[in-house]
């Protein structure tokens, strides 16, 4: 199958829609403009009671009869641009492929994901699923959101910032302490201190370096620090190394290497460690080598500058909301080890996994689904900004006018929207057929996608299927939603038997790996109007790791869809604050939606608050247990995930697979 790189086969074509388009975007600007000046977002009205003299006013009086009549003006050249666009749609690709070689600096940070010989021990593998929310600026002001363009590039510098971190994780295992205190999902900084988010790292500055280290804990301040007495140099904190970039406990990047000032002479239970002395490893008293104590780092090199890669097309804007956005060269090897809210990550029941709110998205995210990409243009800023991280992209998928859906006419695509770091093999698109009301503009479907992600040691092919989709969104129509579902499985098992053919080289098989469904499937677990789709046969065929049954999630589950009328509320306008109120049963009565109920009863606020539940979860990641025979799937983590507050309705969801093949290491 092959894969395409350009919207049309010919360069006569894309010569053509260009055109189209020029004749068309004067009128489409102008009305989403005009638009816009009359649907304002609960932040622009609160800033304009804070301030009467404002003038946003009179520029709406002034303004809106402008763009009035240069839109009369621009309707005939839009008309002819129209009908041009709309015949060239029958020769238009449904997605559109592009791929980024990495440079040096991506390829030594580990941007593209190695494929390797397969080993027995098997990979884990890293998914990603946010509903991002880029309509039209006109649109998305009716989920209370604006500035369409603006988003879109602050949603790709968050997503890469978080995927393109260290992955730190500590476990401790001990008769008094069964929890689990995870780094994977904090900035690592300078001092050891934590930052608000990735997206305003601190810079290099002499104050930034000279911070006195504050939540160290390895040991306290005061005259009891189980590490340094007085006088005496601090082995992981020594003087200087607070700004340095390179790794004060494990340089070289080796937990074992002679250099190790904690782990000399390459052993941890060495009498000579700084820490503890002979016989006391295992003690409570040992601030490093509790019972049971597992540090596992993966820290791959930062990003180079945006102005300095020379594969990507700069913007000219480099700055995110917050000011200037330091490069991942401030982090590279600085572990902010703090501790952590109890609710943040556990182990709990039979689970068997880690699940975790976090305010970033997962360090080394092999793959990304996002949804309600339908802004051109917003699409192309988003593609940008990712392809810093993520070599392989599918965007603008779909169909548009009349062709291969129905005889509804699609002024948007699919808004479907897919990242790999890994090589993408196949890819097909279809388009569900059975939308209704203004769920119909938009040719809503779903996209196959098979990647490669290793090679056995028979040369065969390991690889992994991806699904990922959108579903009607309109409430009450629970039979559409079944129907789209059918209409997945069907073609999602022509697409893998399509595609399972053996190469022509060498006529071997491929292996598959893992078998997956990302995407906003419009309806919850536990609302009493979605039990239709909640018994749905998809289920039966593939794992949703957050439920327990039709009906019923499981305790930890979270919803996924805000309200919108709190987007913009002090106490949920970063990550972390959104990160805090969401672990909070109260907070989440305040900020989420709930399944509606004619016995809730409105708050302060007056928002509707219900009498138990976590929320509608309506954005899932599903996967299959049994894809290849005698190979193992097992869920490592579950994450929600605040980073894109207050650019978006929805939390985004991630899920860690671990894949093996069950064999023992030749």
């Amino acid at each position: 199958m092959v894969l395409h790189t350009s919207p049309y086969s010919s360069a006569f074509l894309r010569c053509l829609s260009s055109l189209s388009w020029g004749f068309i975007f004067p009128c489409y600007w102008l009305l989403d403009r005009l638009l816009s000046s009359c649907v304002a977002t609960s932040l622009e009205k609160r800033r304009r009671s804070q301030d009467p003299c404002s003038f946003v006013t009179l520029y709406v009086l002034v303004s809106t009869p402008l763009y009035l009549l240069l839109l009369l003006a621009s309707l005939p050249f839009a008309l002819l641009g129209f009908l041009l666009w709309a015949t060239l749609q029958t020769a238009r690709h449904p997605y559109l492929y592009t791929h980024r070689r990495p440079d040096k600096h991506q390829a030594e940070q580990g941007g593209v994901a190695s494929l390797a010989d397969w080993r027995p021990q098997g990979r884990s593998f890293c998914f990603g699923s946010s509903n991002v929310c880029l309509l039209p600026d006109s649109l998305a002001r009716f989920n209370n959101l604006s500035e369409t363009q603006r988003r879109a590039r602050e949603v790709g510098k968050r997503i890469r910032n978080g995927a393109s971190r260290p992955q730190i994780k500590i476990y401790i295992d001990s008769p008094t302490n069964t929890s689990i205190s995870a780094t994977s999902f904090s900035s690592l900084v300078t001092g050891f201190r934590r930052t608000s988010s990735l997206g305003q790292r601190p810079d290099n500055t002499p104050e930034a370096e000279t911070e006195p280290v504050t939540d160290c804990p390895i040991h306290t301040t005061g005259p009891n620090c189980p590490i340094h007495t007085a006088g005496a140099d601090c082995p992981i904190h020594s003087k200087g190394d607070q700004g340095s970039s390179d790794c004060p406990i494990h340089v070289a990047g080796g937990e074992d290497t002679p250099e190790c000032p904690l782990h000399t002479a390459g052993s941890q239970n060495n009498s000579d460690c700084p820490l503890h002395t002979t016989g006391a490893q295992n003690s409570p008293d040992c601030p490093m080598h509790a019972s049971g104590v597992q540090i596992s780092i993966s820290a791959p090199e930062p990003d180079p500058p945006e102005a300095g890669t020379g594969n990507h097309q700069g913007e000219g804007d480099a700055e995110s909301l917050t000011g200037g956005v330091s490069s991942n060269n401030t982090l590279s090897h600085r572990t902010s080890m703090f501790k952590k809210h109890s609710g943040r990550k556990r182990r709990q029941g039979d689970d068997g996994f880690d699940h975790e709110i976090s305010a970033f998205f997962p360090a080394n995210l092999d793959f990304l689904c996002l949804q309600e990409v339908f802004d051109h243009r917003a699409m192309s800023r988003l593609r940008q900004q990712l392809h810093h991280y993520f070599p392989y992209i599918l965007s603008d998928v779909g169909r548009y006018a009349w062709k291969g859906c129905c005889s509804r006419f699609k002024f948007l695509n699919s808004g479907v929207m897919m990242a790999s770091r890994y090589p993408i093999l196949d890819a097909h698109y279809e388009c569900y057929p059975n939308g209704r009301g203004e769920d119909a503009l938009a040719a809503k479907g779903v996209l196959f996608v098979k990647v490669q992600v290793g090679t056995s040691h028979q040369e065969q092919r390991v690889v992994g299927y991806l699904t990922c989709t959108h579903l009607h969104a309109i409430e009450g129509d629970a039979a559409v939603r079944c129907e789209q579902l059918d209409l997945l499985l069907v073609w999602g098992a022509e697409f893998r038997k399509m595609t399972s053919r053996p190469s022509e080289e060498k006529g071997l098989e491929d292996q598959v790996a893992f078998d997956v469904v990302l995407g906003d499937l419009n309806f919850d677990n536990c609302s009493s109007e979605d039990k239709l789709e909640q018994q749905h046969a998809v289920f039966t065929q593939y794992k949703d790791p957050c439920r327990l049954g039709p009906g019923e999630d499981k305790p930890w589950a979270l919803g996924t869809l805000l309200d919108t009328s709190g987007l913009y509320d002090e106490e949920v306008s970063s990550p972390e604050s959104l990160q805090k109120v969401m672990e909070n049963e109260e907070g989440r009565k305040e900020y989420l939606v709930f399944p509606t109920n004619k016995n809730h009863c409105p708050n302060q606020k007056g928002r509707k608050i219900p009498l138990k539940g976590n929320g509608r979860r309506i954005d899932y990641i599903l996967y299959r247990e049994e894809v290849q025979q005698d190979w193992k799937v097992d869920i490592e983590e579950f994450s929600f995930i605040t980073q894109l507050a207050g650019l978006t309705d929805h939390l985004s969801v991630a899920m860690r697979l671990a894949v093996s093949t069950g064999e023992e290491e030749p």
